[in-house]
């Protein structure tokens, strides 16, 4: 995949289908414009995912707003999903300012070659988001490309939205989330050193020290899976400052993998956050600690096995 990064001025060779947004958790709406927009590789045409960098929102707020989806991983689920270019635009006070049909004429077609646009009921662009599904169908015959409208995907009454996603997260329904994104909500990055505590206990730990930008569910301890290549480890994540061993105050996510023996440091892996288990909590000490902790996996064994029965019962 090609990702053009950082420049106001490039050119796609041949004739383009793009999708225009933010992606962010890439749920079932988002995957259902992937589809749509993937078939147009029968016709010769090249995918391109067009997504503006920083994210409108902290673009505008002066500030990081917690995502979904870092840009890293944004970047590798376009890629797997076969996506040929990713366009990820500098938003500045120049360019958010560009009238809404200049940014058709010179980037969506200038510049992209855009014969197809798949675009969704909420599409924005432009200054002040005034670019709409609207305009781009309107200015369509003057540019000769189709305009794809792609309608929202609902559940249970309710249509799917990142914002619905980042609710259900912030709150701890990972269950929810899972049925709102097809996939388990999924923290990756690489393995840090910790305190070594776990190995003194007998319950050895990873660590992730996830970046700023990235929106984690409530502090507490977690079911999870955790994959490392092309292997994947049932696991108990604990997420939080671990105030009984720490008083530094940084939130990370640190796990305990089932059925593994061995070294991860310096390591990729994708941590999916499945369910809610307990508050994260001080303890009196580490004896309290230990005892608390060899509960917790025992009974992620049993969450485990069910949670295996209930995705085999579903395949």
């Amino acid at each position: 995949m090609q990702i053009i990064e950082g420049c106001r001025k490039f050119n796609i060779e041949g004739e383009s289908a793009v999708a225009i947004g933010k992606f962010d958790g890439i749920h079932l709406g988002h995957r259902q414009l992937i589809s749509e927009l993937l078939k147009q590789k029968k016709c010769g045409r090249k995918t391109v995912i067009f997504t503006f960098d920083p994210e409108p929102g902290t673009f505008f707020s002066g500030r990081t707003v917690p995502g979904l989806s870092t840009r890293e991983e944004k970047r590798a689920w376009f890629q797997k999903c076969g996506i040929d270019v990713l366009v990820e635009f500098p938003l500045t006070m120049e360019t958010a300012a560009m009238k809404p049909e200049v940014f058709v004429s010179e980037i969506l077609v200038g510049m992209i070659h855009a014969v197809y646009i798949a675009a969704g009921t909420d599409v924005s662009f432009g200054d002040q988001g005034r670019g709409d599904y609207r305009l781009l169908q309107k200015l369509s015959s003057r540019y000769r490309y189709e305009v794809h409208l792609i309608q929202k995907v609902s559940l249970n009454g309710r249509e799917i939205s990142s914002t619905y996603v980042r609710a259900e997260v912030a709150c701890g329904h990972m269950e929810m989330a899972q049925k709102l994104l097809g996939i388990p909500y999924t923290v990756s990055g690489t393995v840090e050193h910790g305190r070594h505590l776990g190995h003194t206990i007998g319950v050895p730990t990873v660590n992730l020290l996830p970046p700023a930008d990235k929106l984690l569910p409530p502090n507490g301890v977690y079911y999870s899976l955790v994959t490392v290549g092309d292997r994947t480890y049932r696991g108990m994540t604990n997420i939080g400052c671990k105030p009984t061993v720490t008083d530094e105050g940084r939130i990370g996510v640190e796990t305990y993998l089932y059925d593994f023996d061995g070294d991860l440091y310096g390591q990729f892996i994708e941590v999916a956050i499945l369910a809610y288990r307990r508050p994260e909590r001080h303890f009196k000490g580490i004896q309290e600690l230990e005892t608390q902790m060899k509960q917790d996996i025992a009974d992620g064994l049993l969450f485990h096995e069910d949670y295996q029965k209930s995705a085999l019962q579903k395949a």
